[in-house]
């Protein structure tokens, strides 16, 4: 039978996982060239009395594109609503959520890359003339009424621009670019997460967990969660580069950052495939792994970190 938790746990939880995000745009660790462009943007806005203008940021997942959404509508001081190109199946559902917009209001969508066609082509209108055309009635009776919307602000999130239409990535007026962290940036990120979650935590072990994390402050945060169980049960909490290490190779984190699943890729192309070239199809099927996963979680860092190529004729181990 499963046990409730208890109510000031979970508030307690919750606290701590809202802590974790940074409250305003200067406390953002990182991406230094996109916040100083926001930063004008969200001024200029602001001093016009203006909905900031669509934005669009793409990039591996766990870069802080959700987190930038909440920062930018606390900056403008309006309402934010979540939601994910998949969970919009109808035009309905689209046309709900915008008529209840406030003025100035952000509509976060994530994952927009897979929003469907008809949406898409409704979310168009919507984002151009901050209007909606809905029908009434069925057959030669129907007809088409306007319902004028607040203006308001997309901020659109996806790890696969190229999956988005032409049309649609016009109607944005900001593209940007998320890209992986620098290791000081990360380092950051771990002792500020440390201090919320009251750990103690050497720099040098800070510094040991943000060179194997990624890139990714998302992966920081969490290897940082299961080297504090490590040392609670072995050091009394203290987390010093020693446990930092060895809790790491523990969990099969290697110096590169490199998992367990990206050295199974890489032993598939090396021996399988005699180190490329090889189509991702074949790949995905020898690691019984999806192709968008290869794409979008496994390879952006093995192809940052220089270890694989993409070539016409497929994946190349270098």
């Amino acid at each position: 039978m499963e046990e409730n938790l208890d109510p000031k746990i979970k508030k307690d939880e919750k606290l701590v996982e809202r802590n974790l995000r940074p409250q305003s745009l200067a406390e953002f660790i990182g991406q230094n060239k996109l916040k100083e462009q926001l930063d004008i943007f969200l001024r200029a806005a602001k001093e016009r009395k203006e909905a900031l203008d669509h934005i669009l940021f793409y990039g591996p997942p766990g870069l802080g594109k959700t987190t930038l959404a909440f920062l930018m509508a606390k900056e403008m001081g309006v309402t934010i609503k979540i939601t994910s190109g998949p969970a919009l199946t109808r035009a309905g559902d689209l046309a709900s959520i915008l008529s209840a917009m406030k003025k100035g209001g952000v509509l976060f969508i994530d994952e927009v890359h897979r929003l469907n066609k008809i949406v898409e082509e409704t979310l168009y209108a919507a984002m151009e003339d901050f209007a909606l055309d809905i029908v009434l009635g069925k057959g030669p009776s129907a007809r088409s009424v306007r319902l004028n919307l607040e203006k308001f602000t997309v901020v659109g999130a996806t790890t696969r621009i190229g999956l988005i239409s032409g049309p649609m990535r016009d109607r944005f007026g900001y593209v940007q670019q998320l890209d992986f962290y620098e290791d000081d940036s990360l380092t950051e990120i771990v002792s500020r997460t440390a201090d919320v979650l009251g750990v103690k935590v050497d720099l040098g072990a800070a510094v040991e967990i943000a060179k194997r994390a990624r890139g990714t402050p998302r992966i920081a945060n969490r290897l940082l969660r299961r080297v504090r169980d490590y040392a609670q049960i072995n050091n009394d909490g203290l987390i010093t580069i020693n446990e930092a290490r060895e809790a790491l190779e523990m969990l099969g984190v290697d110096e590169l950052g490199l998992s367990e699943a990206d050295r199974k890729y890489l032993d598939v192309v090396k021996k399988n495939y005699g180190g490329g070239p090889v189509g991702v199809e074949n790949i995905a099927a020898a690691l019984t792994e999806d192709v968008g996963t290869i794409t979008d979680v496994y390879e952006p860092y093995l192809m940052k970190k220089g270890l694989v190529k993409r070539t016409p004729r497929g994946r190349v181990v270098v």
